[in-house]
């Protein structure tokens, strides 16, 4: 499973800011994080995705990249996320980085079971 959460946290809902995350674990390029531990003292921005390798997904991608310095300035992370394996998401920023020359540095959470998209609210 990508991602672990209480058994008696319900379906919050997309968070607006300033609301409280809920606490899980989850699996992403970069290792296994308990969000929002990992990003404890900063903001973070968590956009999703529909599917690795998809021309507007990949623009999305290289333009957060490219903002990403100014996104830390301003003391917040990047995470992405979407329902696609960690061996996918990997594989797609080394074609991003072979083909457009783009290294993309912010971690992609592995969402394959749709756990955390669906306590968040965000699929039916």
């Amino acid at each position: 499973m990508s991602c672990h959460f209480d058994d008696e946290l319900d379906m919050v809902g997309l968070p607006l800011i300033g609301d409280k995350f809920p606490e899980v674990e989850v699996k992403t390029t970069m290792g296994t994080f308990e969000l929002p531990k990992h990003y404890e003292g900063k903001w973070f921005v968590l956009f999703s995705h529909p599917a690795d390798f998809t021309p507007v997904c990949t623009t999305e991608f290289v333009g957060f990249q490219k903002k990403y310095n100014e996104f830390r300035e301003l003391n917040c992370e990047l995470i992405g996320l979407s329902i696609d394996q960690v061996f996918s998401h990997l594989k797609w920023i080394e074609w991003i980085k072979d083909n457009l020359n783009v290294e993309i540095e912010f971690p992609v959470i592995a969402d394959d079971r749709g756990d955390l998209a669906e306590i968040l609210g965000m699929v039916r």
